[in-house]
């Protein structure tokens, strides 16, 4: 009987590996820069391109990602699109949306 039990123990946790339930269900960030802004809030953010004139951002752990352009004239960099904004000066940032002026957070800074 205690065989039974061990083999049928051993198939319930290679099925459950199988199905991923013993894996994180944190998201992969590699190439992803992560920030925790003074409101807790998660920035992810990453340059698209070697002249860093584009950014990716996702906000918290959000599937949705933000192409923002570089924006002429602002002291440290500007990205921003119709929707979003972030401002990147030395080591730290500032995320809002733009339509609205809400802050989502600001003294992000690298986790």
């Amino acid at each position: 009987m205690k065989g039974l039990i061990a083999v049928v123990a051993l198939a319930w946790l290679a099925g459950c590996s199988q199905l991923d339930f013993l894996q994180s269900s944190e998201p992969v960030a590699e190439g992803w820069t992560s920030w925790t802004c003074d409101s807790e809030a998660k920035v992810l953010w990453r340059y698209t391109d070697a002249a860093r004139k584009e950014v990716d951002v996702r906000l918290g752990g959000a599937d949705k990602v933000y192409r923002l352009t570089l924006e002429p004239g602002a002291e440290g960099s500007l990205y921003s699109d119709d929707m979003l904004a972030f401002h990147v000066k030395g080591e730290e940032g500032l995320v809002y949306w733009v339509a609205t002026n809400d802050l989502i957070g600001r003294g992000c800074r690298a986790d």
